[in-house]
């Protein structure tokens, strides 16, 4: 008997070795290999030539700063450290690399399991169990064991999983960075819609005033004979139709205070100690660093997401491709087990004689299933050219999105420079009907008219210079900037770290630096993890 169970124990150690050496020394990795796809890249962007534009120069990578606006620079720094949506991206990547400790987890020993069990059975008078049992009919039992099993990665199953939830890692890092880069530009462009409708209320505001003035005047002049009624009613038509323009815009500027608020992480209220300063529309400077397309490929976080999300589906091909093979897989089984059945105790579970094993080798093929496995791998192939075709259409898109906010900032520009001389005939053309309806030789009217085109040309030019502004917070967006200052900080605050560390044991998961991207050294083929980790 002795001789049987060294046999035993001998040829499952041999095969378990075996099949171990095997696994991991073939380095079977059914499924393809991710390989970056090709995409669309123009040389240089169609306005290149413009001498606004510096080409060869790359974004400033705090671009808001080149608005030289220090109630700018600490609403994004305020923002950066309280918006909400900006911290549920960052937790999406602890939750992205819990995955990935999944993944790793499922490379080793599947199941490792010790089992407990005290029981009591009662049989029949009339079963066979009572006769054999010598007339008992309550037996008690006792059991203690462990038990292991472990299918080896010989296809490449796990270490394809394993590839998968790393590129998923990265993926919500990028999109992480894509959060940030779309909060740095919509608290920029929000700031700059508020000060822009903070000047246009003034202009209004200065316009009624002045329009009071005129109806003084009319009223006067109508007193004294020298005019009309009609004057008197032009000038209060003006007066109102001016008046009326200051709610919609106190209204439009309190919603924008609002949202404001809301990307700050506050609740809505006064921002005078966030947003104090003058009334003045932050301007862009004479030229722009706009870099070249190929950058993009590296900067836009969404186009990096894209190609990580890619290589996250490559991998899923190879996981249901793995199923078409046979799982190769160790089983063992050890421990004690004892009854009170007869002359024996329940006590006796710890004599060695009480003890039993199972172990050897395991083999499981899904032969005949009828086509399921076949469609799956199919499925994830369908998903993963979804994928590279995403890709490759997200970065056309960037191309696009450049494209057009580069010329709507030079465009915006130059606009801005045709209202500016716009103007300086409006605020003419008033002095000289003003000056004329003061000595008699025209009517209201023409002050009238004078008036509400120097209004309609004060507040085009206040829109357009805002929306200059604004199209450069929209360049800086398209070319995917301002995601950079996280680099070296943590992807949540302090007091959400300490909170989660506090409710649930994270490991070293919390403190794995931010600015790197997990890569195959550091979750390598056999599944290894970092101490970090």
């Amino acid at each position: 008997m002795g001789r049987i169970k060294q046999f035993v124990f001998g040829a499952g150690s041999v095969c378990a070795a075996t099949l171990l050496t095997l696994s991991n020394t073939a380095c079977v990795k059914v499924g393809p290999d991710f390989v970056k796809p090709a995409s669309q890249v123009a040389p240089n962007w169609l306005e290149s030539a413009d001498a606004r534009l510096r080409v060869g120069a790359s974004p400033h990578r705090a671009w808001w700063r080149v608005f030289n606006d220090p109630v700018l620079d600490g609403l994004i720094d305020r923002a950066y450290r309280e918006n909400l949506t900006l911290r549920i991206a960052g937790v999406r990547v602890f939750e992205a690399r819990a995955e990935l400790g999944i993944a790793v987890g499922q490379f080793f020993p599947q199941t490792q399991q010790a089992s407990g069990l005290l029981q009591q059975s009662r049989a029949s008078d009339r079963s066979q169990t009572a006769l054999l049992n010598s007339g008992s009919l309550v037996v008690n039992q006792d059991q203690l064991g462990f038990l292991a099993s472990w299918e080896l990665d010989f296809w490449g199953k796990f270490r394809r999983n394993i590839e998968s939830a790393r590129a998923a890692l990265n993926a919500s890092v990028a999109d992480y960075d894509n959060a940030l880069v779309s909060l740095t530009a919509d608290v920029a462009a929000t700031y700059i819609a508020i000060r822009t409708t903070e000047k246009r209320l003034e202009i209004a505001e200065t316009n009624v005033k002045t329009g009071q003035e005129n109806l003084r005047l009319a009223e006067a002049r109508f007193t004294a004979g020298t005019s009309t009624e009609l004057d008197v009613e032009q000038a209060r038509t003006s007066l109102k139709d001016t008046e009326s323009l200051v709610p919609a815009l106190r209204t439009q500027l309190k919603q924008g205070k609002n949202a404001l608020c809301t990307l700050l992480g506050i609740l809505p209220g006064d921002l005078a100690q966030v947003a104090n300063g003058p009334s003045i529309i932050p301007s862009p400077p004479l030229t722009v660093a706009v870099g070249i397309p190929q950058e993009l490929l590296m900067r836009r976080p969404d186009v990096r997401s894209a190609l990580f999300q890619a290589a996250a589906q490559s991998a899923r091909i190879g996981v249901a491709k793995a199923d078409l093979f046979p799982a190769l897989s160790l089983y063992g089984e050890f421990g004690f087990l004892s009854t009170d059945v007869s002359d024996f105790s329940l006590k006796d579970i710890f004599r060695w004689g009480s003890r039993y094993y199972t172990v050897g080798p395991q083999a499981q093929w899904n032969l005949f299933n009828y086509g399921r496995i076949t469609n799956s791998v199919r499925v994830q192939d369908a998903r993963f050219e979804e994928a590279l075709i995403t890709y490759q259409n997200t970065v056309l898109k960037a191309q696009q999105e450049v494209e057009d906010a580069l010329v709507a900032f030079l465009r915006a520009g130059e606009q801005a420079r045709y209202l500016a001389e716009s103007l300086a005939s409006a605020e003419r053309s008033l002095d000289i009907a003003q000056a004329q309806y003061r000595e008699g030789v025209r009517d209201f009217t023409a002050v009238v008219i004078a008036q509400q085109a120097l209004l309609r040309e004060q507040d085009n030019l206040a829109v357009t210079l805002g929306a200059h502004s604004a199209d450069l917070v929209t360049v800086y967006r398209a070319l995917g900037g301002g995601w950079e200052i996280r680099e070296g900080r943590d992807f949540i605050p302090a007091d959400v770290e300490e909170a989660m560390a506090k409710r649930t044991d994270w490991g070293g998961l919390l403190k794995f630096p931010p600015s790197a991207l997990m890569t195959e050294e550091q979750t390598n083929e056999r599944g290894a993890i970092p101490s970090a980790w």
